[in-house]
């Protein structure tokens, strides 16, 4: 059985406020410095309104603790990797603001990246929804929500920024069902009522898929991707350091489906979106077939 330890995690809230921020960032770094930097630059760069940032430092030793200490920004801090799951609850304990928002720190957000989810959030009479933004990659990975494969760069040092910028401005790009990752927003009352991520999925494989079904429990049916909201991700992954959970035998485990079945057939993921179309479990035979595969996945 897979076993990740707990970390232990220091709390660092800044002195000063933004009274007027609409959401609280929080952005997970495992000694990422030069794209946790660009990455917080886009932010400051591009955004329409102000947001609190909140970073979680995983070991730092790359130069990242000392650099964020002379920041005044919020972070948490952990000697070893705390892995997703430990980090995203750690930072949203010191959000200020009513909205979570989780980005990764090799992802640069585009202009009006902010305004356009900020539009859709006003429109809600509650707060029973989960909104994320649209990817631009540079490898399509079969990921039917990304606009992909447009290779704008893989590292700050090669970013055609002039380029991506163009493209952004011309591109009108769908909305989509299934929000269910980073670039992703949710209202902080929600996510306390979920109590996060769940931090047996440590460090982090399938959380998503599981945060997105601990929202639909809590009454959740509104899973939408805005395609207007855009972030170039470089795709820079650091999974491959660490050792991962067994994610996918876990999410069967407990949730007695498979994560693929919720994904397709429930939250409908990367079909472009159509308001009159309500997202539902349907018991017909390929539910009941992906019970069966839920066992088979989770022996």
């Amino acid at each position: 059985m897979h076993a990740f330890p707990k970390p232990n995690i220091t709390f660092n809230p800044a002195s000063q406020t933004l009274s007027d921020a609409k959401f609280s960032i929080v952005i997970p770094s495992w000694n990422n410095l030069a794209m946790l930097q660009f990455c917080l630059a886009a932010i400051k760069k591009n955004s329409t309104y102000k947001h609190q940032i909140i970073i979680h430092v995983n070991e730092g030793t790359d130069g990242t603790l000392d650099w964020i200490k002379t920041q005044q920004l919020d972070y948490t801090y952990s000697v070893q990797n705390a892995g997703v799951c430990y980090a995203m609850n750690a930072m949203a304990t010191l959000a200020k603001t009513d909205y979570i928002l989780f980005l990764n720190d090799d992802m640069y957000v585009c202009p009006e990246w902010d305004e356009v989810l900020w539009n859709e959030v006003q429109l809600q009479n509650n707060h029973l929804w989960y909104f994320s933004g649209t990817m631009i990659e540079p490898k399509d990975s079969g990921n039917k929500c990304a606009i992909a494969p447009f290779d704008f760069g893989n590292s700050p040092e090669n970013f055609k920024e002039k380029e991506l910028l163009t493209f952004v401005s011309k591109l009108k790009h769908h909305d989509w069902f299934g929000a269910s990752w980073p670039p992703s927003l949710v209202h902080i009352s929600l996510f306390n009522q979920v109590n996060g991520y769940s931090e047996e999925f440590s460090p982090g494989m399938y959380s998503d898929p599981d945060f997105s079904m601990k929202l639909w429990q809590a009454g959740v049916r509104n899973f939408k991707g805005l395609g207007n909201s855009l972030v170039y991700h470089f795709q820079s992954k650091s999974t491959g350091r660490v050792q991962k959970n067994n994610g996918r035998k876990q999410f069967a485990a407990k949730w007695k489906l498979p994560s693929s079945y919720f994904y397709k057939n429930v939250l409908l993921l990367g079909n472009v979106f159509n308001q009159n179309t309500t997202l539902k479990f349907t018991k017909d035979i390929f539910y009941l077939s992906a019970k069966l595969r839920a066992w088979w996945i989770a022996k």
